[in-house]
């Protein structure tokens, strides 16, 4: 297993990113800007999006792995990894996501505990309804972790 920074073509792994964010346009308000690993384990099974958003936190804004990978530990090796790499550089990491029976445990597990919510940011900011486990996701719940 090796995970590799992506400095070209990051819209090659389209198909990972929209499984973490369905809605195009606002994966190109950050992947540019970003910095992107991807995990390969015989083939690519997982990716990662990450920029500094000042204050010495540095924020995961898209992380998944292949439907048929997940639940086998890349999410989590991607999160250590990335931890690991910019504990000297940032004292925070960062997560935003939907209050979700999916994602918040696995954050949790992975060491981020709740810090807090922007309100109808899904309702807000993207073109249609967004259902995980069938529930609406509304609110963005931010998580954090110390470095």
């Amino acid at each position: 297993m090796e995970i590799l920074e992506v400095k070209n073509n990051k819209k090659k792994y389209i198909s990972l990113l929209l499984l973490a964010d369905e809605q195009e346009n606002m994966i190109d308000r950050y992947l540019d800007k970003g910095t992107m690993y991807v995990l390969n384990d015989n083939g690519i099974k997982a990716e990662c999006v990450v920029t500094d958003v000042g204050n010495g936190i540095l924020e995961i804004k898209n992380i998944a792995s292949e439907p048929d990978y997940q639940e086998m530990g890349y999410g989590k090796a991607l999160i250590e990894y990335i931890a690991d790499r910019y504990k000297e550089k940032y004292s925070v990491l960062q997560v935003g996501t939907g209050d979700s029976p999916l994602t918040i445990p696995f954050y949790e597990k992975c060491g981020f505990i709740r810090s807090h919510i922007i309100r109808n940011f899904f309702t807000d900011n993207y073109n249609h309804p967004i259902y995980e486990c069938g529930i609406q996701l509304k609110d963005m719940i931010y998580l954090q972790r110390k470095l």
